[in-house]
């Protein structure tokens, strides 16, 4: 296994793609704001997405290691549908896209700053401090 190339890479990968993704069909949701009957999407949630492409579960392997957990204000608000219309009868609220296009952004941030992190650390290890 090459060091450049390993789980937390790959995953950090999917991650970013999906997160690329799910910012394109925001702002498609955005710019449809007035077409009348237009009905909102979203891309699927990346555990299913990541789930799909590994076909395994995440597994601890010491009972020392973290279980994982969902942040619940996420989820809240990711499946929260309030079957509202306005006046154009779409199923876009704009209130919701501007605040998923946030949570995406701060994802997309964080991976970006983790892998940072990682490719730094290799750096250090190889005498190449910066």
């Amino acid at each position: 296994m090459s060091l450049l190339r390993n789980d937390l890479f790959s995953t950090a990968e999917q991650r970013l793609a999906w997160t690329s993704e799910r910012q394109a069909v925001l702002a498609r949701n955005i710019a449809n704001l007035s077409t009348p009957g237009f009905q909102a999407s979203d891309t699927r949630p990346f555990n299913q997405v990541l789930r799909g492409m590994t076909g395994t579960q995440p597994m601890r392997t010491n009972d020392n290691h973290l279980k994982g957990t969902i942040d619940p204000g996420l989820s809240i608000r990711a499946n929260k549908e309030t079957g509202a219309r306005t006046a154009d009868k779409n199923g876009v609220r704009m209130e919701d896209q501007l605040m998923r296009v946030a949570d995406t952004e701060t994802l997309h941030s964080t991976v970006t700053a983790i892998y940072k992190k990682y490719v730094g650390m290799f750096g250090i290890v190889l005498g190449r401090a910066g």
